[in-house]
Parts: C-alpha cells; sequence; structure tokens
C-alpha cells in the first residue's frame, strides 16, 4: 500500500497512548536525519524510545534526545535498560509522521 508521509501502518508502544517510556540506549555514532521527522544525535548521547514501528519499516523507532523528538534507525542505538517488557499492537496516526 502506498503510505505516502507514513513510515508504517503500525507501531509497537507499551501504553495504548504510546507516552510511556519502552527503553533507553545510547548512540552508537552520530546521526542527522533527512527531514524533521527525525531526532539528531552524537555518538554517546542518551535515547529515549517511546515506540516502534513495524511492518514496512522496521528499522525505525521513535524517540527522544533532550526536548528532540522524532524517529532514528533502531540499529544506531545500544539499549541500557529496558522500562517496560510489555508490547501493544496499534495502528499509526498521521500525526505521528508530521513535523512540529
Amino acid at each position: 500500500p502506498d503510505l505516502g508521509r507514513r513510515f508504517a501502518e503500525r507501531k509497537r508502544c507499551a501504553d495504548p497512548e504510546c507516552s510511556m517510556l519502552m527503553c533507553r540506549g545510547k548512540a552508537m555514532q552520530d546521526f542527522k536525519g533527512p527531514d524533521c521527522r527525525f531526532v539528531n544525535f552524537k555518538k554517546g548521547e542518551a535515547v529515549y524510545v517511546y515506540y516502534k514501528l513495524i511492518g514496512e519499516s522496521t528499522e525505525l523507532w521513535a524517540g527522544s534526545v533532550g526536548s528532540d523528538f522524532g524517529y532514528f534507525p533502531k540499529d544506531l542505538l545500544e539499549i541500557n535498560h529496558n522500562y517496560s517488557n510489555e508490547e501493544l499492537e496499534l495502528p499509526t496516526d498521521e500525526t505521528d509522521f508530521v513535523c512540529f
């Protein structure tokens, strides 16, 4: 299916609002996203994960670095703490893929 601006149709979250942290990790290298939907970070920075895309774009997770929020490739993160082992599968929303 043509998802347009959506990267995926489904996501995994720790709670129905996707507001609870799933895990925290350390950036293994610098990352600069292609547009404002992505979060940029430097090697060694802490990255907090709120949800994981599944389906079309299994390589992208959504999280925050400081006060910035956005998508990043999951392969750049070394997980060092899990906050929740519970994962709910939910549909994504158009607002998951807009720039703020």
